[in-house]
C-alpha cells in the first residue's frame, strides 16, 4: 500500500531506538556520567513518541478516509502537500477511490433525478407512505388532484374523508377500489390501486390516483345515448303505425274535401269492418307499448336483496331439472361442475333469475347443433365465487358484444332485451360483476361475487 521509503523509514526510526537504547545500557555499566545518561534517557522516550506519531498519521489518514465516506462526503481530494513522500502510493490509491466513488454518486443522482422527472411528469397521482403513515413521496398530479402542495402524513388526507387513510393502508396490493371525494366542492371519482415494496428495513405502501370523474360521465353519456336510441326505435316503433292508421281511419269517417263528419248512411259494412280491425290493431300495438314501459320499470327497479346462504350445486341442478324437457327434445347435454360443499351468500330469488336467464340463453345457441353442449360450473378462488356459464353455439357478434348489456337491446326476434341487463343489475347489487367472452364455438359466461 505504501511505498519502499516508508518501510526504510520504520526499519530506521527502529535501529536508532535500538541503538539508543544499547547506548544507554553502556553509558549504566560503563561511563556513569549523569550528562550522558540523562540525554540518552530523554532520547529514548522521544524517539519512541516520533515513532508512535509516525504510525498513526497512516491510521489517522485511513480513519480521514473511511469518516469522510460514511458521512457522504467524496469530493474531498488527498494530496501530499505538493511533494513526493513514503505515503504518495497511498493518496494515489484514496484518489482513485475517490474518483470511483464520485462517478458512482453522480450517476445516482443522475438516476434519482430521472425518476423524480418521470414521477413528476406522469398524469397518475401517487403517494408512498410508510405503515405509520409518514409520506415519503407525493407527486405533481397528486398534488393537483388533492390541491395542496405539501403533504407530511397520510392522515392528513382524511379531512377530505373520514376514515380515507385507513382506507389507503388497508388496501391489498394489486387491488383497485374506485373512491367518491368532496374537494373544494367539487366531486372528485378516485380509481386507486396499490402495491408494497420494501426498502433496507421498511414497507413503503404506493398508492396511485387516477381521476376518472370525466371518462364516467362519458360513459353514462354513451350509455344514456344507447338507451334513448333504443327507447325511441321502440316508441316509435309503436307510434308510427298508430299515427298512420289512425289518419287512414279519419278518412273513413269524414270528407276529403270539406273534413266534415260523413252521415251514417254513407259508411258501409266495409268501412265499419276497417274501422274494427284498425281499432283493434291500435288496442294491439297501445297494449305493446304499455308491456314495453313495465318491461322497463322492471329494469329500473328492482329489489332489494334479501341475503341467505346458497347451495349453488343445488341451484345448478334445480335450473337442469327446470329445463330438463326441452333438454331432452334438443338432445343437449349439460354438465354440472361445483362441489357439494361449495356456498355463497346472496338472493336466492334474484340469482336463480340471472342463471336461468343465462341458461336459457346457452339453450338457444346450441339449438339445431348437432353435439350441443351447455356446461354451468362453481368453484372458489381468492375468497371470491366464480361461476360460469359455457355453451359450444356459434358465438356472439362484436356488435352485439358491445351492446349485450344495454337495456332493451335484443338481436332476437320477439326478445324483450332486458334479461342481461337486468343480470347485470342483480349482480351489481351483489357486489359483483358480470362478464362474457365469445368465439366461434364458444361462448362464456363468468359471474363473480
Amino acid at each position: 500500500m505504501v511505498s519502499r521509503r516508508y518501510y526504510l523509514n520504520i526499519s530506521a526510526r527502529i535501529i536508532l531506538m535500538m541503538i539508543t537504547c544499547l547506548l544507554f545500557a553502556l553509558a549504566v555499566f560503563s561511563l556513569p556520567n549523569p550528562s550522558i545518561l540523562a540525554l540518552l534517557g530523554l532520547l529514548i522516550p522521544v524517539e519512541a513518541f516520533l515513532l508512535i506519531k509516525y504510525l498513526n498519521s497512516i491510521n489517522h489518514k485511513l480513519e480521514q478516509f473511511f469518516i469522510m465516506h460514511l458521512s457522504g462526503d467524496v469530493t474531498t481530494s488527498f494530496s501530499a502537500s505538493g511533494r513526493k513522500d513514503e505515503f504518495e502510493s497511498l493518496y494515489s490509491y484514496f484518489r482513485r477511490v475517490n474518483e470511483k466513488l464520485e462517478i458512482s454518486r453522480v450517476e445516482s443522482e443522475i438516476r434519482n433525478n430521472y425518476f423524480k422527472t418521470i414521477v413528476d411528469h406522469t398524469s397518475t397521482g401517487l403517494i408512498s407512505f410508510t405503515m405509520e403513515g409518514r409520506v415519503e413521496l407525493f407527486n405533481d398530479a397528486a398534488r393537483k388532484i388533492f390541491r395542496i402542495n405539501v403533504l407530511r402524513t397520510i392522515d392528513k388526507l382524511d379531512r377530505f374523508k373520514e376514515g380515507f387513510s385507513d382506507t389507503l393502508k388497508t388496501l391489498k396490493p394489486g387491488d383497485s377500489q374506485l373512491i367518491n371525494l368532496i374537494i373544494d366542492d367539487d366531486l372528485v371519482q378516485l380509481s386507486t390501486r396499490k402495491a408494497i415494496f420494501r426498502t433496507g428495513n421498511t414497507d413503503l405502501h404506493l398508492v396511485s390516483f387516477q381521476n376518472i370523474k370525466s371518462e364516467l360521465e362519458q360513459q353514462e353519456i354513451e350509455s344514456w345515448q344507447k338507451l334513448i336510441r333504443v327507447l325511441t326505435h321502440e316508441i316509435m316503433n309503436s307510434i308510427t303505425p298508430i299515427i298512420t292508421l289512425a289518419a287512414t281511419l279519419t278518412r273513413i269517417f269524414r270528407h276529403k274535401d270539406s273534413r266534415q263528419i260523413k252521415p251514417i248512411s254513407e259508411l258501409t259494412d266495409q268501412n265499419l269492418e276497417k274501422t274494427m280491425r284498425g281499432l283493434d290493431i291500435i288496442e294491439n300495438r297501445g297494449s305493446g307499448l304499455v308491456h314495453f314501459v313495465k318491461n322497463y320499470r322492471s329494469v329500473a327497479i328492482i329489489p332489494k336483496p334479501e341475503f341467505q346462504i346458497l347451495n349453488l350445486r343445488d341451484m345448478f341442478t334445480r335450473i337442469s331439472d327446470l329445463h330438463e324437457e326441452i333438454l331432452r327434445e334438443k338432445n343437449i347435454s349439460v354438465s354440472l361442475e361445483c362441489p357439494h360443499s361449495l356456498h355463497l351468500q346472496a338472493d336466492g330469488k334474484l340469482i336463480d333469475q340471472v342463471l336461468i336467464n343465462l341458461f336459457k340463453n346457452a339453450i338457444e345457441a346450441v339449438n339445431g347443433l348437432p353435439s350441443a353442449r351447455i356446461r354451468m360450473s362453481a368453484q372458489n378462488i381468492d375468497n371470491q365465487i366464480v361461476i360460469e356459464v359455457e355453451d359450444n353455439g356459434a358465438g356472439i357478434s362484436d356488435y352485439a358484444m358491445q351492446n349485450m348489456f344495454v337495456p332493451f337491446f335484443t338481436t332476437k326476434e320477439g326478445g324483450s332485451g332486458i334479461g342481461l341487463s337486468l343480470s347485470k343489475q342483480i349482480i351489481r347489487m351483489h357486489g359483483g360483476s358480470i362478464g362474457v367472452q365469445s368465439s366461434p364455438g364458444k361462448t362464456l359466461f363468468t359471474i363473480k361475487i
